[in-house]
């Protein structure tokens, strides 16, 4: 049996390639998206800031829940932890309770706070490519460390280090003058000396030293310290140092970080990547699986089809059912080891293109490196066997049942979908239809997500088992327009009536690139566009001021109320919250003169008289937390703060202004950054008057309502070019199975075309007719794509948003309608041609 297999597979080279490319694609992308799931768990961040400390203590960084339950009489506790979104800072004493460390040779507070250099032109300077950059004390310069290339440290307050990269980009020495914009506004500083890391520049971060003093003031947080960096003494391991911190820092809540633990604690993003990169990872490589399955199964299925004569030649010699199916499966395990084993190597390169591309569009940091195992590699392998196993079973359990008096019969003529198929396919459609109800109802990007892709595959899976009668329903409706063509016309119609099993083979990956592709598109624009017209709709300002990091200076906002005309400025921070553990966006808005700026929607409550005690929740928040106005909300802001609001008002705009919305005072003290985002100004008054008021203040624009759309549009763009990486390889693999598919359907009819020359059709006839056939193909795979998407999307629509009608750009559908068809016709044509070229008689008589 098992040489047969391998002369089966050398003699039909053709079938199985296609078989092969399924399961290599399949592979490639389990491999890739199980590598991006692996580095999310236990990806190591490399540190930077502190490589030259053993140890570094720092806040805790998570905010616990713990619940106790009771099964069976006992008690079961359990703590769930999920990381803060802004620094938490250490009372100073924390050094004091370190500074008798016998391991320690120094213990050193450290000072993190944004401040950026302003250039030539009056614009605050980031490092290379967009880095962050941070000023610290230089007592704290030992950390990295940093040592003096040029010039002196910092004496008195008005001096700065600055670091290499820095001083080579913008033409700094010692003795400079330069301007630096911090949380307290823009100060002038002369530059004392140039320093150095010493294993070179900072890839993530740009770093300004001050005096201890200055750094004190410029970070705001008196009496408190960021962290604090312990240095070994000689001869002292970093576990025994570390051991020795836990001991003297016993009773509190100050965490030990060392090794591998101080990435994440030096960046705080890295706990939030890791979980975007296993979000990500998992939502790839679940719906690339249940993809893979669907065009697996549909490609296994078209080559046994093609097969039903061989098979049926089989059965009549005798081979009996069990003998057919061993066979099957057999080549089945040959081709998906190979397409496995290569596919898992494919995708290691695959996955290391995804980190580069998620990297470049900051969704996450280049210090999260890819971490691997076999595990990724076996578990594709592993999926690859056996999906094709369970295909080619799946497809072949037919072929394998038939008696063999009806072998040759079943072979020589396409029979009707049994009835089996269609109540599958009645079912999944059914299916599909709770999920679209199920989906209607999910109002977070979080719980609709994973939903909507499911939704898709699930259609496509019925359009799948429905294929031949749509396809034969179809070719009735379209038979008359086709008969107009002439003989080419006659021959598509019915070639395509009876080989409906055929074109549905062919439409469904069709019909499932368009559908993919449209709504990976749209739902990105549905809920982006949504979020735009609230934002719009509940910005009464005449004016949005606006400023390159770090922000809008509180100077610059008092220049502004004092701006004659002007009747009300509310400075716009953004952060995040914990209620329990559960994650939500807040908005944080200056109080006064609120109303006259700000308009979220009120459905329930008032905004007059909000405060530092006030809370404001979105509708979604408001539902799930269970809240209403006048109620209590407990909440962890980002730094670990605990705070108790009460709730003023529940508004129907969350899209467009987060989750919830609290004073901006409130948040200002318990983020990173202080400084507004934006601000909103109303009144009478130009944008000269507005201009010549800020024009000290580096880096701050006036803009208009269009300006603001502009940027607001740019900013969504970006955050769905994520999306659109992640699922592009899906909607790439998705094209070629749809190409795989189409070119097996027609490289596998040359008998066909050689008995219609021999009968007098001519070569530009049969051309045209596989024309006419694509055409339909394609047309029906647009019919029933769009139609899937457009269920989708509106379910989606209808939770996300409200409203049932999805944001479509009409010229990105038409370019993947053109795309697929672009597709389709290259997948017909071509092989057509080739399959053309031969002499009808040799055809005829090579296989007799």
């Amino acid at each position: 049996m098992f040489r047969y297999t391998l002369q089966t597979l050398r003699a039909r080279k053709g079938g199985f390639i296609g078989a092969f490319l399924a399961l290599f694609c399949a592979a490639m992308l389990v491999t890739a998206c199980g590598i991006l799931l692996e580095t999310g768990l236990s990806g190591t961040v490399a540190t930077q800031r502190y490589a030259g400390a053993a140890v570094v203590v720092g806040g805790d960084q998570q905010v616990h829940e713990t619940t106790t339950s009771q099964k069976k009489g006992r008690t079961k506790t359990k703590t769930k932890s999920k990381p803060l979104s802004e620094r938490v800072w250490l009372p100073a004493d924390t050094v004091d309770r370190l500074s008798g460390l016998q391991g320690a040779s120094r213990v050193v507070p450290e000072l993190t706070f944004t401040a950026y250099a302003v250039n030539a032109h009056g614009q605050p300077t980031s490092g290379i490519d967009g880095k962050p950059s941070y000023g610290h004390a230089w007592t704290s310069a030992v950390l990295t460390p940093f040592t003096l290339v040029q010039g002196s440290a910092p004496q008195g307050s008005d001096q700065v280090v600055v670091d290499r990269e820095l001083a080579g980009s913008l033409g700094l020495h010692a003795g400079s003058a330069l301007t630096v914009e911090s949380g307290l506004g823009p100060q002038r500083f002369t530059v004392s000396g140039v320093a150095a890391p010493r294993g070179g520049d900072l890839a993530q971060q740009t770093s300004l030293f001050f005096s201890d003093g200055e750094a004190a003031t410029l970070a705001g947080h008196p009496g408190q310290v960021s962290a604090v960096g312990v240095v070994a003494a000689s001869g002292v391991s970093a576990d025994t140092l570390a051991a020795e911190a836990r001991q003297a820092l016993a009773g509190t809540t100050a965490q030990v970080h060392t090794g591998g633990d101080l990435g994440p604690m030096e960046f705080l993003d890295a706990s939030n990547a890791r979980i975007k990169l296993v979000s990500m990872g998992g939502a790839i490589g679940g719906t690339s699986l249940l993809v893979a399955i669907l065009v697996v199964v549909g490609t296994f299925a078209l080559a046994i089809q093609q097969r039903y004569r061989e098979l049926a030649l089989l059965r009549a010699i005798a081979a009996t059912p069990k003998q057919v199916r061993k066979l099957i499966g057999r080549e089945a395990l040959l081709v998906g080891g190979v397409a496995g084993v290569t596919g898992a190597v494919a995708g290691l390169p695959v996955a290391y293109w995804l980190h580069d591309r998620f990297v470049a569009l900051r969704a996450i940091p280049d210090t999260l490196q890819v971490t691997f195992s076999v595990f990724p590699f076996f578990a594709a392998i592993g999926a690859t066997l056996l999906g094709a196993w369970a295909a080619a079973r799946i497809s072949a359990r037919r072929a394998a049942r038939i008696r063999p008096a009806e072998a040759l019969a079943e072979a020589a003529v396409e029979r009707r979908p049994g009835w089996g198929r269609l109540l599958a396919g009645i079912l999944v459609l059914a299916g599909g239809g709770v999920l679209l109800a199920v989906l209607s109802l999910l109002d977070t990007e979080a719980a609709s997500s994973p939903v909507t892709f499911l939704t898709v595959v699930v259609l496509a899976v019925a359009v799948s088992l429905l294929g031949p009668v749509i396809v034969r329903a179809a070719v009735t409706a379209l038979g008359a327009p086709l008969r107009l063509a002439g003989v080419s016309g006659h021959l598509a119609a019915a070639n395509t009536r009876a080989g409906a099993k055929r074109a549905a083979a062919a439409i469904t990956p069709l019909a499932l690139l368009i559908a993919m592709a449209s709504t990976v598109f749209f739902v990105a624009t549905t809920t982006g566009d949504a979020a735009q017209e609230q934002a719009r709709a509940g910005n009464k300002a005449d004016w949005v001021v606006a400023a390159a990091a770090p922000g809008v200076p509180e100077q610059a906002v008092r220049a502004l109320r004092q701006t004659p005309g002007v009747t009300a400025v509310t400075e716009v921070l953004h952060s995040s919250v914990r209620v329990s553990v559960d994650k939500y966006t807040v908005e944080g808005l200056s109080a006064q003169g609120l109303t006259q700026t700000f308009d979220p929607g009120v459905t329930s409550g008032s905004l007059d008289g909000f405060g530092d005690g006030s809370v404001a929740l979105s509708k979604v928040a408001a539902s799930g937390l269970g809240k209403k106005p006048g109620d209590i909300l407990q909440l962890t802001l980002g730094d670990g703060t605990p705070v108790t609001l009460t709730v003023d008002a529940v508004y129907r705009r969350g899209l467009g202004f987060g989750d919830l919305t609290v004073s901006h005072d409130l948040l200002a003290r318990h983020v990173d950054d202080p400084l507004a985002g934006s601000v909103l100004v109303k009144g009478a008054v130009d944008r000269a008057a507005l201009t010549a008021a800020l024009h000290a203040y580096p880096g701050v624009a006036v803009l208009d309502r269009g300006q603001v759309d502009q940027l607001a549009t740019t900013a969504a763009q970006s955050n769905a070019a994520v999306n659109y990486t992640a699922m592009g390889l899906i909607i790439a693999f998705t094209a070629i199975a749809a190409v795989n598919t189409l070119a097996m359907t027609v490289s596998e009819r040359i008998r066909e075309f050689a008995l219609l020359r021999l009968v007098g059709t001519t070569r530009r006839q049969v051309m045209r007719m596989l024309r006419l056939e694509s055409a339909v193909v394609v047309l029906l795979a647009a019919v029933l794509g769009t139609g899937i998407a457009l269920a989708v999307l509106t379910a989606f629509s209808l939770g996300m948003t409200g409203s049932a009608t999805p944001s479509v750009a009409p010229w990105r559908y038409l370019g993947a309608v053109g795309l697929t068809a672009a597709l389709a016709l290259a997948a017909t044509i071509v092989p057509g041609r080739v399959a053309l070229t031969a002499s009808p008689a040799d055809v005829i008589g090579a296989r007799q």
